[in-house]
C-alpha cells in the first residue's frame, strides 16, 4: 500500500497495520472534487484488499474535515459523473469490512458530512460545524435524505436538511450524529482509544458483525439512494431554481428564486 503523499494529489494515505489513515488534503477547506472522489475510491479498494488492516480513520485538517462537494461539479454537464463517483465513495465506505472512523474538526458540511456520517464511529471536536447547506443553493444532499433520519430521527433530519442550518459537534453528539465529542486538542486521544479497543478484537468477527448489523439498513439504503438520485436528476435539475442556486454561488451573488 503506497503511503507517500505524492501517490495522491488530494488525499494522504498512511498505513501502519492494523490501521490505515486517509486524510483529505485539498486546502483550504478539503472540498471534495471529482479527482478526490476517484482517489478515495482507489484508496478504499486497496485498503479493503489488505487483510492486515482492521481500522480505517478518515480525517481532514483543523480548519475543515470537508466543506462539501465542489459546487462546480453540480453543473448540468457534470452532475451525472459527480453523483456516480461520490456515491461510489459512500458505497465503498458502507460496504467495507473494515471498521471506519471519522475524526472531525472544523467544517463538516454537505458531502463532507455525508462521508463522515456513514462511518461506523464518528468522533467530533465540540466546536466543529456540521450541516447540510445544499437547500440554500436550491439543492439537497442525496445520501443524507436517504440515511440521516435513521441516525437522528425524522424531525431532526428534516430540520437539518430543509433549513440548512449548522450545528456544533456538541449538538451532533446530542442528536446521535456522532459517537463522541471532545475539545479539539483531546480528539486524537478519543480516536486512539477507540482504535486501541477495536484492534484488540477479532477482525473476522468485526467484519461479519458489521455485515449482519447493516444488513437491514443496506436493503433500504440502496433503494432509497437510487430513488434520491433519480429525483435529483429528473426533478431537481430540471428546475430553474437549481440552476440559479449554483450560478449565484459561483458568481458570488444572492440567488433570485423563481419558484420553478
Amino acid at each position: 500500500m503506497p503511503t507517500a503523499a505524492a501517490q495522491f494529489a488530494k488525499i494522504v494515505v498512511e498505513v501502519a497495520p492494523p490501521l490505515a489513515r486517509i486524510t483529505l488534503a485539498n486546502p483550504p477547506l478539503n472540498v471534495i472534487d471529482i479527482p478526490m472522489m476517484e482517489e478515495l475510491t482507489a484508496a478504499l479498494a486497496e485498503v479493503e484488499s489488505r487483510p492486515d488492516i482492521v481500522v480505517v480513520v478518515f480525517s481532514g485538517s483543523p480548519r475543515a474535515f470537508s466543506a462539501g462537494v465542489d459546487i462546480k461539479a453540480h453543473t448540468p454537464d457534470k452532475i451525472e459523473e459527480m453523483l456516480r463517483k461520490m456515491h461510489a465513495v459512500i458505497h465503498a465506505v458502507l460496504n467495507s469490512t473494515k471498521v471506519t472512523i471519522a475524526a472531525v474538526e472544523g467544517a463538516c458540511l454537505g458531502g463532507g458530512a455525508e462521508l463522515a456520517m456513514v462511518c461506523d464511529f464518528v468522533y467530533t471536536a465540540r466546536d466543529a460545524s456540521w450541516g447540510f447547506p445544499e437547500i440554500k443553493l436550491a439543492s439537497y444532499p442525496p445520501v443524507a435524505v436517504t440515511a440521516l433520519a435513521a441516525l437522528v430521527g425524522q424531525k431532526r433530519a428534516t430540520d437539518l436538511i430543509l433549513s440548512g442550518r449548522q450545528i456544533s459537534g456538541d449538538e451532533a453528539l446530542a442528536i446521535g450524529l456522532a459517537t463522541g465529542a471532545a475539545h479539539a486538542d483531546e480528539l486524537p486521544a478519543l480516536v486512539n482509544d477507540a482504535i486501541e479497543r477495536l484492534t484488540k478484537l477479532s477482525p473476522a468477527a468485526l467484519a461479519v458483525a458489521k455485515k449482519a448489523f447493516y444488513a437491514w439498513d443496506a436493503i433500504h439504503f440502496d433503494k432509497g439512494l437510487a430513488r434520491a438520485e433519480e429525483i435529483y436528476r429528473n426533478d431537481l435539475m430540471s428546475t430553474e431554481d437549481a440552476k440559479e442556486g449554483i450560478n449565484a454561488f459561483l458568481e458570488k451573488r444572492q440567488p433570485l428564486w423563481k419558484g420553478r
